[in-house]
């Protein structure tokens, strides 16, 4: 099973949703970066269940432990482990799910692959995989803003057939996406997502979304050229989070429908940079960035486990009817936003270290 990230800030995330814990091994973060629970805590939080009428009713604190790699509060450079346990685990949910895969879940794929499967939760298909994911992101974010300033901000932008007006991305932050529980700072936009979530999850249903972000401070010249491509290596890993169907990054699929003329990014000199006058590439050219902001929007469907009644077949074949127990999210994006703040941050931790092993330098 591929549960390994990246190149040389590598990060392995371990754990199932209803076993004792679940977390993540970071390796190759470089020594003498201020780390501390605290820092990692932050984003555990915004990700975590139970935070409202439109998440999931599981209560977990979440509350991450470092295991190891950082002493005095300074990373040492050896592999850092984090743990959270977990607390609120009812697997007794998912007794009549063990012989019904659920549709457009993995439990026949998983089944088929392995010949076994945990049949409580979805195992590491489960979102809960997504809690090591958020704390190796917050070790990543902490080296990107200190050694490069860079700032990562991501929200949603529209949740079923409604899409929220777009922010300006040079100013949003963190702390405005999360004034509205659904973490869409558009304040109008944001009463009416809640009001879509709240209407399916009455219905016994569920509803997909997006999640926009920007990555600021990022500076020129980061990425591989050809298969590793900054977005290639972006897109791979927004397509990891579970329930992700989409990306796109900068234009997106749009600039099909543009001509040259109006899509390309002219140059200008600004601050005594050179700059681009547009961003229709969305802070990357030639697969590295070129110094303006990354940004791109991530596809998220509707949780594939919902309460509502559903005609399908038993693994043996067999007609059944299935209405799933447990407690599950009707829309993930809201909680969705730090897992893709996360994936950003670790992509670019591992550009940024390869780009300067190149160098033969590192950023005083």
């Amino acid at each position: 099973m591929s549960s390994t990230f990246g190149n040389v800030f590598r990060v392995a995330t371990f754990g199932e949703s209803h076993c004792k814990g679940v977390g993540a091994v970071v390796d190759g973060c470089p020594p003498q970066i201020p780390l501390s629970e605290a820092d990692i805590q932050a984003q555990l939080d915004r990700r975590r269940p139970g935070q409202g009428k439109i998440t999931t009713d599981r209560r977990e604190s979440d509350t991450v432990a470092i295991l190891s790699g950082v002493e005095n509060g300074l990373t040492l450079g050896t592999p850092i482990g984090l743990l959270v346990p977990n607390r609120d685990q009812r697997p007794g949910d998912y007794a009549e799910m063990r012989n019904i895969p659920r549709p457009s879940h993995a439990d026949y794929t998983y089944q088929m692959k392995y010949g076994i499967r945990a049949a409580s939760g979805g195992g590491r298909a489960s979102a809960r995989e997504t809690i090591g994911r958020v704390a190796a992101g917050a070790v990543a974010e902490k080296f990107l803003s200190l050694a490069w300033g860079v700032e990562i901000v991501a929200w949603v932008s529209g949740v079923g057939e409604l899409s929220a007006p777009a922010p300006d991305l040079g100013t949003i932050t963190r702390d405005m996406v999360d004034q509205a529980l659904v973490r869409c700072p558009d304040p109008a936009s944001a009463g009416q997502m809640t009001e879509i979530i709240l209407a399916a999850r009455e219905a016994a249903d569920s509803i997909g979304g997006v999640v926009s972000c920007v990555c600021r401070n990022v500076p020129p010249g980061w990425g591989e050229p050809v298969f590793d491509k900054l977005e290639a290596r972006l897109a791979h890993a927004m397509l990891s989070i579970p329930a992700v169907k989409g990306f796109e990054i900068g234009s997106g699929f749009a600039g099909a429908r543009m001509r040259g003329s109006a899509h390309n990014d002219p140059f200008v000199l600004r601050g005594g940079q050179l700059r681009t006058r547009t961003n229709y590439s969305g802070g990357i050219q030639g697969g590295i960035s070129n110094g303006e902001p990354v940004w791109f929007r991530v596809a998220f469907k509707p949780p594939a486990t919902i309460g509502r009644a559903q005609e399908t077949a038993d693994f043996d074949g067999n007609p059944a009817v299935l209405a799933a127990k447990g407690r599950h999210d009707p829309c993930v994006v809201p909680r969705a936003v730090p897992i893709v703040e996360a994936m950003a941050a670790l992509v670019l931790a591992d550009t940024a270290l390869i780009q300067a092993g190149r160098a033969a330098g590192f950023p005083g």
